[in-house]
């Protein structure tokens, strides 16, 4: 892909903000070159503003290399700045299925893109490829499709999402696969090496547990990463967090084991709600979620919530109506939720 093509003619021009860390490798005696706070408290530096021991540790987790990978406050920073690299505010649009994840949309708003969504097939959420292709012009610059998607659960099949990215091939096709942890197929950042338009979203809010630390991951060909490093604030990514970030990745099987319990306990869920009487569907699920179709959402959403349960309520969003999505809880928050659903349904 010619980048020059696809990346707003301002970024291309654009001579970053650079600091002296960026410019020194190794361990420094003195530091005496950002105007901190010498007295050492433990935060009186700034950050990495690359990020480079997380990096270390994640890349080979990933199976990418260290410069293909960005790191940013969630996810949703990485999405923002697709949107401020890509696409020039006013002149061009982006296509994404619907319905899936919101923030693509808001970014888009909020970046004055235009946003062309393209309904799913209903009750299977198959993505309609031939009706995106259609919406494609010359002012298109990015494809988003979630897999598994938010806040259907499914995954779309590698074939599938190798067939986009090819048949896309003047655009940018972002894959976000926040929940791809738990899904049976593997990460398409195999796939990074042989398609220079194709980036990779993942995050440790799910599978990793750490939503509060805020931290995302894009994965790209270094040159899309490169843009990525030029755009972002200098030190968008805090100590604290990447201090966590390195605890965390040094425990991976702390995380797989707490997957394996959510796959169980998905299983589990899925099985004692299908027969409930105020059930209508549940949908399959490639995530830590249950999409699930009742008899009146509205009436159901209010009564778990009078009895301290939050779910969040689909109902309004298209193809989704009567729809709760239901994240997995700990077994002892999965039974609760079933019994106050099977009481409901008794009343």
């Amino acid at each position: 892909m010619n980048l020059s093509k696809v990346v707003r003619p301002n970024i291309l021009a654009l001579a970053p903000y650079s600091c002296a860390r960026d410019e020194f490798k190794g361990e420094a005696r003195i530091n005496v070159d950002a105007n901190e706070n010498p007295y050492n408290n433990g935060l009186n530096r700034y950050p990495d503003p690359r990020q480079l021991k997380v990096k270390a540790l994640l890349a080979p987790i990933k199976g990418v290399k260290e410069e293909q990978i960005f790191l940013g406050n969630g996810s949703d920073e990485a999405i923002d700045l697709v949107y401020r690299i890509f696409c020039r505010p006013g002149i061009d649009n982006v296509v994404a299925p619907a319905p899936t994840y919101g923030m693509y949309q808001v970014c888009a708003e909020v970046n004055d893109v235009e946003y062309r969504a393209v309904p799913m097939q209903a009750e299977t959420f198959a993505l309609d490829v031939e009706a995106m292709a259609a919406q494609v012009d010359d002012h298109t610059k990015v494809i988003w499709v979630c897999s598994p998607n938010n806040p259907s659960g499914n995954a779309y099949s590698r074939e599938q999402l190798i067939s986009i990215v090819e048949r896309f091939h003047d655009q940018i096709v972002v894959i976000d696969e926040a929940y791809i942890d738990f899904a049976a197929q593997p990460s398409m950042t195999d796939q990074l090496d042989r398609h220079d338009n194709l980036i990779v979203l993942q995050t440790f809010s799910k599978a990793w547990g750490h939503a509060a630390m805020r931290l995302g991951i894009a994965m790209s060909s270094p040159a899309i990463i490169a843009f990525f490093n030029n755009v972002k604030y200098p030190y968008n990514v805090n100590e604290l967090t990447q201090q966590e970030a390195v605890r965390v990745l040094e425990n991976v099987d702390r995380m797989r084991r707490q997957v394996a319990e959510v796959l169980s306990q998905r299983d589990i869920l899925r099985q004692l709600l299908e027969p409930l009487p105020i059930v209508q569907h549940v949908y399959p699920s490639d995530a830590n979620f249950l999409l699930v179709k009742v008899n009146d959402a509205m009436a159901t959403y209010q009564y778990l919530q009078s009895e301290g349960v939050i779910v969040r309520n689909r109902h309004k969003v298209q193809l989704c109506a009567n729809c709760l999505r239901i994240t997995i809880g700990t077994p002892e928050e999965n039974a609760q939720l079933y019994n106050l659903l099977k009481d409901y349904g008794n009343k």
